[in-house]
């Protein structure tokens, strides 16, 4: 697993052993950022439930002025600390800047640290799998993401492929809508949802 583009093209990422971190494959980032375009030059970035990084990194690599990095697990903290490094310095040696902060924190206690007035561009969320098919925890992600979405913003979630976006009315805080879905169609397999939420009148 490596950054695929930009400042960084070719970094190594390290990634913990065992099965508790799911990193996104390279081909899966290409296909993402490859619908992303230019939007991602210059933006501000959250990555929750980061792992080693490999989504907000390859931001910042293709030109992603600043990320922040939300993740409480102690293995994948290591990782995306030296990830974060490797990738920082690449850009440096580029002639370029980026500012990374990491949070060791869980994702869903960032309504705590951050007022919900701050808002993000782009916003990369990768939950356990588990997460996704619970009801309760799926709304409470994506009213995370709503809370911190830029109104012209995109949010990336990856997600197994049986998962369907809710309406948003009377369940969610936000509206959504589904701008592209990306990956396998077999139940189970990793899907990217490209979405943007807007705010309920």
């Amino acid at each position: 697993m490596r950054i695929t583009s930009g400042n960084a093209r070719g970094i190594v990422l390290d990634s913990p052993r065992g099965r508790l971190t799911r990193p996104a494959t390279d081909f899966a980032r290409q296909a993402i950022f490859s619908s992303l375009g230019d939007f991602v030059c210059g933006t501000s970035v959250l990555d929750i439930f980061a792992g080693t990084g490999a989504y907000g990194l390859e931001a910042l690599s293709r030109g992603a002025r600043e990320a922040v990095f939300v993740e409480r697990d102690r293995q994948a903290l290591t990782s995306l600390k030296r990830n974060a490094d490797s990738v920082l310095n690449a850009i440096r040696a580029a002639g370029n800047e980026a500012k990374i902060k990491i949070l060791p924190i869980d994702s869903f206690a960032l309504p705590l640290r951050f007022n919900n007035e701050l808002k993000f561009d782009l916003i990369f969320a990768d939950p356990p799998y588990e997460m996704l098919r619970n009801f309760d925890t799926a709304i409470k992600i994506l009213n995370l993401i709503g809370n911190f979405l830029s109104p012209e913003g995109i949010a990336v979630l990856e997600a197994p492929s049986e998962f369907e976006l809710f309406s948003g009315k009377g369940v969610l805080n936000f509206e959504l809508t589904q701008i592209r879905r990306l990956g396998k169609k077999s139940k189970g397999k990793p899907t990217q949802l490209l979405i943007s939420l807007k705010e309920n009148d």
